[in-house]
């Protein structure tokens, strides 16, 4: 892990003539602190030095830089000095800094570093781009200084829209195979439910009516329609009458003569009158009437549908002799 450390040193005030060897340190840096493409009136800068591989210990002095008088262009803090040891070498890397700005717009030349280290002195030169500052725009009716202008908008690219396009295709996949599964599931359970005889449809639908609570008065209405409509979906499948758009009077005779037993008949016509009168005549019917509508409803198709099979076991048996 780099270690943070600082090496003590001297502000001194180097002369041309100092003592010591004149060598060349290199070139100083300009880092701007706002980053952004051009420099504008009171942007901050950090300009300095850095140094590499510098011995812990070793004597260091920096100048107290000045600027031409009356030059826009000032320093606005002492130097700052960072340095960080090399784990691998042990030796340190030393970087020097100072914040400077530039009051008015213009292009500027900054002077070079010297200085004092290890008994010589090191001239870093000025980078070659001299600092150029701009001002903002004025509006010479106004002289008012141009508002920001709005951010510009450019077109977007095939490049930069393909990966939206692919993403909503890849959705619009994904919803069209969830919706044709769905129907699928859909149609399968209907057609699993069309599959099933007659007698399981009917005895499924009836079971939804067992218990009480359509006894009350204000649900009679919906228990006896829900039990009648479930025998007549029955009749159709069993008898071929066309029980849905018929009456009850005309139900019944269409099932004269069937081998329905005449007292599951008379039972059974009890039950369609019955509710006619509730569904029709605002009849109230009794809990005791009520009691016995699911227990007549089932043992009607029970009765029946055990008397279709029948004949069927029969013929089994038959063709088997």
């Amino acid at each position: 892990m780099k270690a943070r450390r600082i090496i003590p040193f001297l502000l001194l005030s180097l002369a041309a003539g100092a003592e010591g060897l004149r060598k060349d340190g290199g070139e100083a840096f300009l880092e701007p602190l706002q980053k952004r493409d051009s420099v504008l009136v009171a942007d901050q800068f950090r300009y300095g030095i850095e140094l590499k591989d510098v011995a812990e210990g070793t004597p260091l002095a920096l100048p107290e830089i000045q600027m031409e008088k009356d030059s826009p262009v000032e320093f606005v803090g002492p130097w700052q000095l960072d340095s960080v040891k090399v784990k691998k070498t042990g030796l340190l890397t030393i970087k020097a800094t100072r914040l400077l700005t530039a009051w008015w717009g213009g292009t500027y030349e900054l002077p070079d570093i010297p200085v004092l280290f290890n008994g010589d002195t090191l001239i870093f030169k000025a980078p070659a781009e001299p600092l150029e500052v701009k001002e903002l725009p004025m509006d010479m009716e106004t002289f008012q200084a141009h508002d920001i202008k709005d951010q510009v908008k450019f077109p977007y690219t095939f490049k930069e829209v393909a990966p939206w396009v692919l993403g909503a295709l890849v959705l619009i996949g994904l919803i069209y195979l969830l919706i044709q599964w769905l129907l699928h599931r859909r149609r399968s359970a209907r057609e699993q439910r069309d599959a099933e005889p007659a007698h399981i449809k009917a005895l499924r639908k009836l079971d939804r009516y067992r218990g009480d609570k359509y006894w009350k008065a204000d649900q009679q209405k919906l228990f006896y329609s829900g039990v009648t409509d479930a025998l007549r979906e029955y009749i159709v499948s069993r008898y071929g009458v066309a029980a849905m758009e018929m009456t009850t009077a005309e139900i019944f005779d269409g099932l004269k003569g069937s081998d329905i037993p005449p007292e599951l008949y008379a039972e059974m016509k009890a039950l369609f009158e019955r509710a006619d009168f509730v569904k029709f005549a605002k009849y109230t019917a009794t809990d005791e009437e009520n009691a016995q509508v699911l227990p007549q409803a089932i043992g009607f198709v029970t009765t029946t549908y055990q008397q279709e099979i029948a004949p069927q076991a029969g013929d089994d048996e038959n063709k088997e002799v």
